[in-house]
């Protein structure tokens, strides 16, 4: 996105001054306007009339009022002395504040621009035009300086800002110069360009001139002076520098820079501004048709045609290609043979003798040719008539300044000079478009590039020409309205509605004139804002409803709904002066109960105070009339802060507060109380599940808590009701044990009772026997009868032995398992076959009956891995893993 400031023409140097500055919007500054003047002239009455423009600029340059609205435009007027309204708090007053809400200040107009590109992401431009005096120069300045401080700083920004504003003594040294009306004349043009990002922040920006008065090299009119940069070099120079350069330091040596010394050739340039002022005109009310238009159709309004001079066929008659003055001027530059400013003007009267807009001696009648010399034409501008010498047509258009330069290059021995020019093969060959063509091109340029942006203008007027504070020279400021087309703008502004504002905008300035929006309107503020125009009782004709403002045709519609509300407020006013003193005398009623009652809670509080500090001096002594208010209120103080602070938990023995001693039979009662009831809550909220799961855990902790070493890692891990679904068991062991019910199974690892060969079986118990299972096969059963008990080692490994008893030489005995869930699987033989004592942990070995009469053993050791083998000693020889701790 681009914000664009342009300067146009010749910039000068605005002075400060001094002024208090009203903190009124545009409607509430309606109430001062016979005073003060209107600050928007949209809103002028006689909206046609130059002579109401004129007086309320002047009434407003009378009050240090020197900036006013034509709807978006702004108009400055130069003070010619400071004012106090640039400070860093006008500008945080402007930051992000509604267009019209404050007083007509560039600074609005600045911070509107910079919020809409950012809103709309979309490129803008402000152009900033106005004669030689007029403030041009000080406006750019004002608008970079807010710019600088309103928006986000970063180095960048600082970096672009620094630069943009850096330039400006380096421009004004080499393009500016005193004349008659300035001492600081910009004799060129400027367009300044800010690039920003979407976020708002500066990334760049570039400066571009154009139109700089290269005759003032060679011509100055009397009084004036050359451009600075020539006053500064030899009267600044340090005296090495200056010799080196072959200058010398008396300026009055050098005849361009003295005057006097040429003639008064002028009006070539005055040609070139005029055509350049012509051509902004043509775009500032094309862009401003384009803008109310848009505004038209984007809130559903109808578009009324607008009148207006369209200086088209000014710009034509100046510009058109073969037929314009500036095609035959250059043509005349161009042709073989003697070329002069008259014949110049015999083939502008060939060409141009029935154009309206053109006139010489030659072509007028009797009474106007006695106003025009045989040299001049006369054009009629948009801003009235002017007439030209065409003397120094032909030899500026030529830019001889180019011709003069390779003289000095070609002549010269200052190595300086060649060094700086150096000639180049085919130089006196090639020619430089005139003057006139390169002003065209770069002005084409110009407007093509701000036709692609959104328009806004700034206008500035020149208060006198003799720079004197308070003088306001209505001829002049009048010849300046005129050329800068302000009426002109007025007019378009006017053509159809002299007032939009946005509903809500409306509405909560202007809600109180009616009932039913008043004090609050709670719908859509389209529908507030219809109830209250019906209400003022506003006609058809003079308002419509867009789609988010409304629009009011005549600025005496708004004034009258101004004035309607300048009455209400008065009497708003007073109904709030009433109600300011019924609040007030309430409000020391209010004051006096609130006091009264402050005194007696005092007291009260003295009072018992008085009769702690007695109760804390006997709470030791027995019960009487001075402590026992004291000892109530250790008591009840005691049991609230016990109740905000009770045990959580059954096993929380050590948060219960320590009693005052008045209370400590009765805190240990509660203490119990309160155990037995958070006990019966924890029952009470268990589940079966959980309830059977506790069960088991409690059986396992009674037999191997301190025992085993891999006890303590097996608390947390929960006991599932079997480990092998009776799906994965085969049909036929199933058919076979049914009639038993199956209480458990889990997978184990069997070792033979002859040899230690490892085999792996299914482990099954019943409500009546154990099975040991392979596949389809029972290859053991040991009734609970029978079944003597079980051995584990005191280590972490997960070998278990059944004790089987041996009735039967024949009988199998005792079987030597690994069981991965040792400990669950051992609860679960405990619960079902009642064996919780019949289970030993065994430290050491372990003896087992492989049959009657033969026995066998099984060793246990640690190690840093777990192993099973079969030892030399013909024992089954475990190894555990060490465990860090029991």
């Amino acid at each position: 996105m681009y914000l664009r400031c342009t300067e146009l023409l010749f910039l000068s140097d605005w002075q400060k001054g001094k002024v208090k500055l009203g903190q009124l919007d545009l409607e509430g500054a309606l109430i001062a306007r016979d005073r003060v003047g209107i600050q928007d002239f949209v809103l002028l009455d006689s909206h046609n009339s130059e002579t109401a423009f004129l007086d309320n600029l002047k009434k407003r340059f009378t009050e240090d009022l020197i900036y006013t609205y034509v709807g978006t435009l702004l108009i400055s007027v130069n003070p010619c002395k400071e004012l106090d309204i640039y400070t860093k708090k006008q500008m945080d007053l402007y930051m992000g504040v509604n267009f019209f809400e404050l007083p007509p200040h560039i600074y609005a107009l600045a911070d509107n621009v910079y919020h809409t590109m950012l809103s709309e992401a979309s490129n803008h431009f402000i152009l900033i035009s106005g004669e030689s005096g007029a403030g041009k120069t000080e406006a750019s300045k004002k608008i970079l300086q807010y710019y600088a401080v309103s928006c986000p700083s970063f180095t960048l920004l600082d970096t672009v800002r620094d630069r943009m504003l850096m330039s400006n003594p380096v421009l004004e040294a080499f393009g500016n110069a005193k004349t008659m009306k300035n001492d600081n004349s910009s004799r060129f043009g400027k367009y300044m360009d800010i690039q920003f990002d979407c976020q708002g922040d500066a990334v760049g920006g570039h400066i571009l001139s154009y139109l700089l008065e290269k005759s003032r090299v060679v011509h100055q009119n009397h009084g004036e002076r050359n451009f600075h940069i020539f006053y500064q070099l030899v009267e600044g120079g340090e005296e090495d520098q200056l010799r080196h350069l072959g200058l010398e330091k008396d300026t009055k040596h050098y005849s361009y820079l003295v005057f006097d010394y040429f003639s008064n050739f002028h009006d070539f340039e005055q040609f070139c501004i005029n055509y350049c002022n012509e051509k902004l005109q043509q775009l500032f009310i094309q862009l401003t048709l384009k803008s109310e238009q848009e505004e038209y159709e984007a809130e559903g309004i109808g578009w009324e045609p607008v009148q207006f001079f369209n200086n088209k066929i000014i710009c034509d008659l100046v510009e058109e290609k073969h037929r314009g003055i500036i095609s035959v001027l250059d043509e005349e530059c161009m042709r073989p043979g003697d070329a002069t400013d008259l014949t110049f003007l015999e083939k502008l009267e060939e060409k141009m003798g029935n154009h309206p807009h053109f006139l010489t001696h030659k072509l007028a009648d009797k009474k106007t040719r006695k106003s025009l010399e045989r040299g001049d034409f006369r054009l009629l501008h948009y801003a009235g008539e002017v007439t030209y010498c065409v003397l120094g047509f032909i030899d500026k258009n030529n830019d001889l300044l180019y011709k003069n330069i390779k003289d000095v290059m070609r002549l010269s021995k200052n190595p300086i000079i060649q060094e700086c020019f150096p000639a180049t093969e085919g130089d006196s060959r090639r020619r430089p478009e005139t003057v006139a063509t390169q002003f065209k091109n770069s002005l084409l340029r110009l407007t093509e590039i701000l036709t692609a942006k959104e328009a806004w203008y700034v206008r500035c007027l020149k208060s006198n020409d003799n720079k004197q504070s308070g003088k306001f020279d209505e001829v002049l400021v009048r010849h300046q309205v005129k050329c800068l087309g302000l009426m002109e703008h007025l007019r378009v502004r006017r053509a159809g509605f002299a007032y939009r504002r946005r509903y809500e905008v409306f509405l909560q300035r202007y809600k109180a004139l009616c009932p039913a929006t008043w004090p609050h309107w709670r719908g859509v503020p389209a529908e507030g804002v219809e109830k209250l125009v019906q209400h003022l009782d506003y006609k058809p004709d003079e308002y419509k409803m867009g789609r988010t403002k409304i629009f009011i045709r005549y600025a005496r519609t708004l004034f009258a709904t101004e004035d309607a509300f300048e009455i209400c407020k008065h009497e708003l006013g007073k109904q709030q002066r009433i109600q300011k003193r019924h609040l007030i005398f309430f409000s020391f009623y209010y004051k006096g109960v609130q006091a009264r009652k402050e005194r007696d809670r005092r007291a009260w509080a003295v009072k018992i105070i008085k009769q702690f500090i007695k109760g804390y001096i006997t709470r030791r002594e027995a019960k009487t009339t001075e402590n026992s208010e004291y000892l109530a209120f250790v008591r009840q103080s005691y049991l609230n802060r016990l109740k905000d602070n009770l045990p959580k938990t059954v096993l929380d023995k050590t948060t219960w507060l320590t009693p005052p001693p008045v209370m400590t039979e009765a805190s240990e009662i509660l203490r119990q109380l309160n155990t037995r009831m958070m006990v019966r809550k924890y029952v009470r909220g268990i589940t079966p599940q959980k309830k059977a799961q506790l069960q088991q855990k409690v059986v396992t902790s009674a037999i191997f808590k301190g025992k085993k070493d891999s006890y303590p890692s097996s608390i947390a891990v929960p006991f599932v009701d079997t480990r092998i679904k009776e799906q994965d068991i085969n049909m036929r062991i199933l058919q076979t044990i049914r009639h038993e019910r199956i209480k458990y199974s889990v997978p184990v690892v069997k070792y033979d009772r002859n040899g230690f060969k490892s085999r792996p079986r299914q482990l099954v118990l019943t409500q009546a026997a154990v099975y040991l299972v392979e596949e389809a096969k029972i290859k053991q059963r040991v009734d609970y009868v029978s079944l003597k008990g079980a051995s584990v080692s005191n280590l972490g490994d997960s070998v278990m032995i059944l004790h089987v008893a041996l009735n039967d030489p024949k009988q199998k005995g005792d079987l030597v398992l690994q069981c991965d869930h040792l400990f669950e699987a051992l609860t679960k033989l405990a619960m079902i076959a009642n064996k919780q004592n019949n289970i030993k942990v065994v430290q050491g070995s372990i003896k087992f009956e492989i049959q009657a009469g033969k026995e066998g053993g099984v060793d246990f050791s640690t190690a840093q891995e777990p192993m099973i083998f079969k030892g030399k000693n013909g024992h089954l020889m475990v190894v555990a893993p060490r465990v860090k701790s029991r």
